[in-house]
């Protein structure tokens, strides 16, 4: 199948947007890619929603105004790569959302069982297929936890004409799971036939890296901070939504005692299995408010790499790859080399496109989810078993019986 993916991170910057032929358990070809920025004024809007949206409910009015035009990037955004590939028909999108929430709780530990599976494995590993459902109406919540994307899948649905995938992460954090990272089976796919172990690393709002060893399996885990934080603290003294470049931070020095700091959060302390939320390191922002900031970026960078390099590990990486924005920061870049055992490199090295890899996961996991084929395992969310998921709205389809005066055929 041809599958548009469709992803929305916690950078706030955009929506990124890739075109993958592929059955759910092995790419066969890369379409264009693209990213649809999102203009300033929603950024900030966004930005305060992640404040409010404990306290918010789906059918809050700020919550509909804000999903409607997020929405509609995405759907401004699945019609430019359409009309960039007029051969490569779109059958199905894969529609992330933007996370405004995600809170799970502890991750399921199930004694017994495998705790990871192989990436053959588990790429073709069949459950039952995935219904039709419409639109969620609240954000999936329960004795497990709370994740929250806005987006009407529906009204994608119906911009587009195609059907769309969505809510990929709450049936994971309903099953006692983290909810993500989602992005292990297609790095896992990418590597196949590659030796491992070998690491993934994305650097978007939040850290997560994947691990595939050298039988093969995968494990995967949230490592700490990404842009998030270094973004934030851009804001607050440039005025300017990112470090481009990392020259803010290349012009300070690391305040080690900052940094121990902030390596003191409780999360380090939690095996994994874990994940995050944007905001889960925020408090942060004051441990270092007395530095200038060149000196606060110097250490919410190496933070970002000291994070990745005390993730402990079952197998150390022969070498790591790195996507995500994170990877276009040199200061980020240099802390991870000077951290981490082992090359560290852009996935263009393997001729991977960095930053389309997770919008191009996202369509490779819709194709799961219409296959029935599991989003998570054990070891990369701590799901108790290998789980199904996401929902399929099809608002946008035109029943084959009423495609000729409104007669059935």
């Amino acid at each position: 199948m041809n599958a548009i993916g469709l992803m929305s991170g916690t950078s706030l910057d955009g929506v990124d947007a890739a075109l993958v032929r592929t059955d759910g358990a092995c790419v066969f070809a890369h379409g264009p890619s693209l990213t649809v920025p999102y203009p300033p004024g929603l950024r900030t809007r966004l930005r305060a929603l992640l404040d409010e949206a404990p306290h918010l409910t789906a059918q809050s009015a700020q919550v509909l105004e804000i999903e409607r035009e997020v929405t509609d990037i995405h759907a401004q955004a699945v019609r430019l790569i359409r009309a960039a590939a007029p051969d490569m028909v779109a059958d199905v999108v894969g529609f992330h959302g933007q996370t405004i929430l995600h809170a799970p709780g502890p991750a399921a530990r199930p004694e017994g069982g495998r705790d990871g599976a192989h990436a053959c494995e588990s790429a073709r590993e069949q459950s039952p297929a995935t219904p039709c459902a419409a639109r969620q109406d609240e954000p999936p919540m329960g004795q497990h936890g709370r994740t929250w994307q806005i987006g009407d899948a529906a009204r994608l649905s119906a911009s587009t004409g195609l059907p769309v995938v969505h809510d990929f992460r709450s049936a994971d954090v309903q099953a006692g799971g983290q909810g993500a990272p989602l992005a292990p089976l297609y790095h896992a796919a990418l590597l196949q036939g590659r030796p491992g172990p070998v690491a993934v690393l994305n650097i978007g709002g939040v850290a997560n890296l994947t691990l595939l060893g050298a039988t093969g399996h995968v494990w995967a885990c949230d490592t700490g901070p990404g842009n998030a934080l270094l973004d934030d603290w851009t804001q607050r003294h440039t005025g300017q939504p990112y470090d481009r470049d990392g020259a803010l931070a290349a012009r300070g020095t690391v305040h080690g005692p900052s940094l121990a700091a902030l390596m003191a959060h409780p999360f380090f302390a939690a095996p994994p299995p874990k994940s995050l939320d944007r905001l889960s390191f925020h408090a942060g922002l004051e441990q270092i408010a007395r530095l200038d900031a060149a000196d606060g970026a110097a250490t919410l960078a190496a933070f970002t790499a000291e994070a990745v390099a005390r993730t402990p590990l079952p197998e150390q990486p022969g070498a790591w790859y790195v996507c995500g924005g994170g990877r276009h920061n040199p200061a980020i870049m240099a802390a991870l080399a000077q951290r981490l055992a082992g090359p560290v490199r852009p996935v263009e090295d393997l001729g991977w496109k960095g930053d389309a890899l997770e919008a191009e996961c996202f369509g490779f996991l819709a194709v799961r989810s219409l296959r029935g084929l599991p989003l998570s395992l054990p070891a990369t969310t701590g799901v108790p078993t290998p789980l199904r998921g996401g929902q399929l709205t099809c608002a946008g389809i035109t029943p084959w019986g009423m495609r000729e005066g409104g007669r059935i055929l």
